[in-house]
């Protein structure tokens, strides 16, 4: 979580057991949907937002000395964070659910007062919620550094319970759907290692009762999918506590990963890309020259050599400067393509790795693309182009999302409006819908982020193309000559169309359950033969298959025929290929897909000549 989203959270969550009129005095009842209006979540965020409180209310109810943290919503449901005296067992999560339950049955209203900010925190003091102080303590202290007034401490209350909190909710706590807490899990208070664990309840709430069945059916079958346990199963990688947040690649996940990298090398071949490959460990000094030493130092791991200072590198950008500058560029060697698959390292705390999806060691197809500001927009669009025949490999539909210019952009306002005008047109000539975020550019340039909706409907944010007006042209003070022979500065772009391969593998893996298209399996074909005798003709099969570039093994152990064809069946091989008496004679093969369908008498020819031709195809 960032510190932005961590601050935004802090004032959005929080809750209170009281007595609130002893300490505030009557209660005002206001409009609740004048509130609403204000606000800037969704109804849905309203109803999971005030589930969080009434989650809240009912834990306090069980333990009245509870220390109280943030409650936001979030995707597909709500959390809470809490201070508690032990941890928490499933029969108390029972017993929470009971709660709340009683509170949606009262129907409290949900009613906002704010008072003086003294008097807000001297009543959570009072009441020992250090943590409700702390964020208190932290709006006052950006007050005092912007020279603004404290601000009035914003409350919510529904009946006895008083709440922290900006809003907005639903009028009352009836309004709250059909709900379910699902997990508890561990959270250090604002995301800090040095910070108090908390316990973490997660819940989930929905307006209707079909609804979160239908999550719930979507979570256990997310849980299927899980790619840290299908990794295990297809024996494609594995993690180690010897090297956190990096994977270890098993011959099956290398074949995959290279399979991958081999396709997306195929197209930058195609476009003029020039591959380069740059240092692992690098002088801080390049950092400090990019801005990343002053702005992400936190995020690298730092090595100390001879006195000096050197990072592993978190990122290809800067280098690739480097390369550009290496000799004098005209206009018309632009423009220049440059493609690293170099390994990245950024230090992710331990608390937030998860499987191939957040680590700390991955490869990006990383390219940066040096051009003249009338080349831009066609630039766009063959990127654009690039993204929708790579992501047809495994029929993705990507959509696109347009950051334009953020408050703090740097850079000649001449220049952004350029850059904005030309990617507008090129995302315009797809004749397709895209979003526009305003101000959600980089600080250097407007970009282009690239999502996709896998099989469980679940939005998963993969490439991202970025214009950069600023960090390589100006900091790197890269310049080409123009046709009037003055020395002027190109723009860049900044592109990954797989992103990481790490995370884009992990998204396959549960997006199609393990189950590639054929294509890309790291094992296409099993060789199955009945007997021994039947060995020798299994092998020189997949000889053949395997001098047509394709990936076959032969599963030549003394276990039955059924068992075979049931193991190659759980590693998800796309084909099974059956040999006894009648098809090594004929030299045909039974062939068995991983559907279950069946087909005699295929000439050996016939389907190596078949499957190279669905390899070749990348057809999903």
């Amino acid at each position: 979580m960032s510190n932005d989203q961590q601050i935004q959270a802090a004032q959005s969550g929080g809750a209170e057991p009281a007595e609130p009129e002893e300490f505030f005095g009557a209660v005002e009842r206001g409009s609740v949907d004048e509130l609403l209006d204000a606000g800037a979540h969704s109804d849905l965020d309203a109803m999971r937002h005030s589930a969080a409180h009434v989650m809240a209310e009912a834990v306090v109810g069980l333990f009245p000395d509870a220390q109280l943290g943030i409650g936001p919503s979030i995707d597909d449901g709500f959390y809470y964070d809490f201070l508690l005296p032990r941890p928490l067992t499933p029969d108390d999560l029972a017993a929470i659910e009971d709660g709340m339950r009683a509170s949606v049955a009262a129907d409290h209203a949900f009613v906002r007062k704010e008072v003086p900010f003294d008097k807000g925190r001297a009543y959570f003091e009072a009441r020992n919620q250090p943590f409700k102080v702390e964020i208190l303590d932290d709006l006052a202290a950006r007050s005092r550094e912007a020279g603004t007034r404290l601000p009035p401490t914003s409350t919510y209350q529904h009946g006895p319970f008083v709440d922290l909190c900006k809003g907005p909710h639903v009028a009352s706590t009836g309004k709250i759907g059909p709900f379910k807490l699902m997990t508890v899990a561990g959270a250090y208070w604002r995301g800090s290692e040095k910070r108090p664990m908390l316990q973490r309840i997660y819940g989930t709430v929905w307006p209707t009762q079909a609804e979160l069945e239908d999550y719930l059916h979507r979570r256990e079958e997310a849980k299927r999918r899980d790619h840290r346990r299908l990794g295990v199963q297809l024996d494609l990688f594995s993690f180690h506590d010897v090297s956190p947040g990096s994977a270890f690649w098993h011959p099956k996940g290398q074949r995959l990963w290279r399979t991958l990298e081999t396709a997306i090398r195929e197209v930058q071949d195609r476009r003029g890309y020039q591959e380069i490959s740059t240092p692992l460990l690098v002088h801080k000094k390049l950092w400090e020259q990019s801005g990343h030493w002053a702005n992400y130092k936190d995020n690298m791991f730092i090595l100390e050599s001879e006195g000096q200072t050197f990072s592993l590198k978190p990122m290809n950008c800067p280098e690739s400067s480097i390369i550009y500058k290496s000799k004098l560029r005209s206009y018309r060697d632009l423009p220049l393509r440059y493609s690293d698959f170099g390994r990245l390292h950024r230090n992710e705390r331990s608390g937030t790795l998860s499987g191939l999806t957040r680590v700390r060691h991955f490869v990006q197809d990383d390219a940066h693309i040096y051009l003249r500001p009338d080349q831009l927009q066609e630039e766009i669009k063959a990127l654009l182009g690039e993204v929708y025949e790579v992501y047809g490999w495994f029929g993705l539909e990507p959509r696109f999302t347009f950051g334009t210019k953020p408050d703090k952009a740097l850079g000649d306002p001449a220049l952004w409006d350029t850059a904005e005008t030309q990617i507008k047109a090129a995302l315009d000539s797809l004749g397709k819908p895209y979003r526009i975020k305003p101000k959600d550019g980089a600080f250097y340039a407007p970009k282009i982020d690239i999502q996709i909706e896998d099989a469980l409907g679940r939005e998963w944010q993969t490439a991202t193309i970025q214009v950069d007006l600023v960090m390589l042209p100006e900091r790197f003070d890269c310049t080409y000559i123009d046709e009037n022979g003055q020395a002027v500065r190109p723009m860049a772009i900044h592109r990954a169309i797989y992103g990481s391969l790490e995370r884009f593998i992990g998204v396959l893996v549960e997006h199609f359950a393990g189950a590639f298209p054929v294509w890309c399996a790291p094992v296409q074909a099993v060789v199955i033969p009945i007997a021994d005798r039947h060995v020798d003709a299994a092998r020189e099969l997949a000889a053949l298959l395997t001098g047509r570039k394709l990936r076959v093994e032969v599963d030549d152990s003394d276990s039955r025929m059924q068992n075979k064809i049931r193991l190659a069946q759980e590693q998800k091989v796309p084909y099974m290929l059956v040999l006894g008496d009648r098809e090594v004679e004929a030299r045909t093969v039974a062939i068995r897909n991983r559907a279950g369908e069946q087909e005699n008498g295929v000439a050996w020819d016939a389907f190596i000549d078949r499957l190279a031709e669905e390899t070749a195809a990348r057809r999903p």
